[in-house]
């Protein structure tokens, strides 16, 4: 195979950036047999290392039609040529905060579509008030967090709310999505975001302000509002019958939803309300499981604030970069959430929403791809503006059904 690096950059229907990282990987394994080799779209695959590239694409046994394209994370007239040849760019490359702002910058310049995984708070509300009115001029749709953070949530509200306009003729002003059960690993990608944006906190205050609002997301002049429900340690949950305790990604998934109420006209109501917490059952047992695990989550927390703590727990305890969980945690893993929404008649209404895979990689990659997909065939520029959009307002239904179809989730209502 002979491929050109990045003083030939062809025309292409979606590239896959930062191909060979873990992530990456999974996600040509699933895009490139489903709609490349078999398929009419033209995918590439994107990075910083033709080797490594060129062994993803002999893993894919793929033939030219599958271009690699080489070039650097922060080389802006490589990302700016790369942006104008792409018509969507799925980015897999985090920190993004580190690695992810100039090809951002790039798409909305040039009104190229991009998606990603970002749970980075601090780095998207930069990146939205560095380039929403860019994005808006352009036509650029940029949708961060389309992963197991912060799909299920976004489009599993979404979905709730549709349910209730059907049933009651309105909104819910309350939600809250209990994780049932969920089996899956952590990768050293996603370990090292996490720890980049404790690094920026020490670095600046600010950086805690923004992570700590719930409204951080919203588009400017719109973020602040109602205090907003946290489970923070351990609670008991009457709604679902069990101890409830802190679920990780809820600092992400909630700042998103908020976003997506914030840009559809508060159409769930200026004071809706809307946390996140893991169910650990009934009972003592129960309790003690909940109160355990938040001890636990403290503790990490804690230890990864001090950088001699933080070093002994990367050089010890978590994956490093590259690393995550074998092919058969993947396939094996699952997730069940349930979502409970409330109104002010006392009128309630259960969802739930569940994958078939492992949540953080199995049916991410999943999910991104088909977030990508989307975004290329479903997606209009006449029917929605430029902007920084969230799944659920980007695509909403669409995405739904691709991936009900596609990618291993459901959405039902719980009878």
């Amino acid at each position: 195979m002979s491929q050109k690096q990045n003083n030939h950059i062809p025309k292409t229907d979606i590239v896959l950036w930062g191909a060979a990282g873990f992530v990456g990987r999974l996600l040509a394994a699933y895009l490139w047999p489903k709609y490349g080799a078999t398929g009419d779209i033209r995918f590439a695959l994107g990075g910083l290392e033709k080797s490594e590239l060129e062994a993803v694409h002999r893993d894919l046994k793929a033939d030219d039609r599958l271009p690699l394209i080489v070039g650097n994370a922060f080389d802006e007239k490589f990302l700016d040529a790369l942006a104008r040849k792409a018509k969507v760019i799925v980015s897999t490359v985090g920190p993004y905060a580190k690695f992810g702002s100039n090809l951002v910058a790039a798409c909305a310049a040039n009104g190229t579509s991009y998606c990603d995984l970002s749970g980075e708070t601090q780095w998207m509300h930069r990146m939205i008030n560095a380039h929403q009115k860019e994005a808006e001029a352009s036509g650029a749709h940029i949708v961060h967090s389309c992963g197991f953070d912060s799909i299920p949530s976004d489009l599993g509200v979404l979905f709730l709310q549709t349910e209730a306009e059907k049933r009651f003729g309105h909104p819910m002003t309350q939600v809250k999505l209990r994780v049932k059960t969920i089996r899956g690993g952590i990768s050293g990608g996603t370990v090292a975001s996490m720890l980049n944006v404790v690094e920026e906190i020490k670095r600046d205050p600010e950086v805690a302000k923004i992570v700590k609002n719930p409204y951080a997301l919203a588009p400017e002049g719109m973020r602040s509002g109602i205090r907003q429900p946290n489970v923070s340690a351990f609670e008991y949950d009457t709604d679902v019958k069990s101890w409830v305790a802190p679920f990780v990604m809820a600092a992400v998934n909630t700042r998103v939803v908020h976003r997506s109420n914030a840009l559809m006209g508060h159409a769930w109501g200026k004071t809706f309300k809307y946390d996140e917490a893991m169910m650990m059952g009934d009972g003592l047992t129960g309790r003690l499981r909940a109160a355990s695990f938040a001890g636990m989550l403290g503790a990490f927390l804690m230890g990864s604030y001090f950088a001699p703590t933080r070093f002994v727990l990367k050089k010890t305890l978590l994956p490093k970069p590259g690393e995550g969980p074998t092919f058969k945690q993947r396939e094996t893993g699952f997730y069940k959430l349930l979502l409970i929404g409330k109104d002010a008649e006392a009128n309630q209404l259960q969802v739930k929403v569940a994958g078939d895979r492992d949540p953080g990689y199995g049916s991410t990659c999943k999910m991104l791809g088909e977030t990508a997909v989307c975004l290329l065939r479903d997606i209009a520029k006449k029917d929605l503006s430029g902007g920084f959009w969230t799944p659920a307002t980007a695509m909403g239904q669409k995405l739904i059904d691709r991936l009900t179809a596609n990618a291993g989730l459901t959405f039902e209502v719980d009878k």
